[in-house]
């Protein structure tokens, strides 16, 4: 191993993973976070994520709690470690094929209901308008009207644009006029 390479998760990672997220945080941290709250999650998983990122899909999809991590790990953690960078989007396909899966083995249907919403966001942070109907359809299912609410939000977004207009400065993609419009109106999912 190399000075700069990450060094490898512990055996553990997915356990601790789940265990950082969903007992030690909850909604006002994932929703609402902030510095305090992307430095802990840059510390506890950053090199996790460097580490496991050239995995493909399957590697993830040995079983339910593995393959939740996951998505967690390559949707959720560069959103908060790398924030108003491009790198927070680079594993987004990853995650989704890890979603995938999670919803073709049926494993979402088994997690506890306000894990299940970090199993569908790959869907709903895609730029694919098929991957924004999916968030729709899944978001339906779960009893909290404020996921629905929001996947509805990104699919307008997705449906309107084509994208997500708050990625273009760092995506360096030029914002279109009606896009530069919705960002200031606060439409920036």
């Amino acid at each position: 191993m190399s000075e700069n390479e990450p060094s490898p998760p512990p055996a553990d990672w997915a356990r601790q993973l789940l265990t950082f997220w969903f007992d030690a945080h909850g909604f006002d941290d994932w929703y609402g976070g902030g510095p305090d709250f992307d430095a802990e999650v840059g510390a506890l998983a950053g090199e996790w994520h460097e580490a496991l990122r050239a995995f493909p899909a399957d590697h993830f999809l040995t079983d339910r709690d593995t393959a939740l991590a996951a998505t967690i790990l390559f949707d959720q953690v560069p959103r908060n470690i790398w924030r108003h960078h491009a790198d927070a989007f680079a594993t987004d396909d990853l995650a989704r094929a890890v979603a995938r899966g999670i919803v073709a083995h049926g494993w979402d249907r088994d997690y506890p209901e306000g894990w299940r919403q970090f199993a569908y966001l790959p869907f709903e942070h895609s730029e694919d308008i098929a991957d924004q109907r999916e968030s729709l359809r899944l978001m339906a299912g779960l009893a909290d009207p404020r996921s629905l609410e929001y996947a509805q939000k990104h699919f307008d977004i997705i449906d309107r644009f084509g994208r997500f207009p708050h990625r273009n400065a760092v995506l360096g993609r030029a914002s279109r006029p009606e896009e530069a419009a919705a960002i200031e109106e606060g439409k920036d999912w």
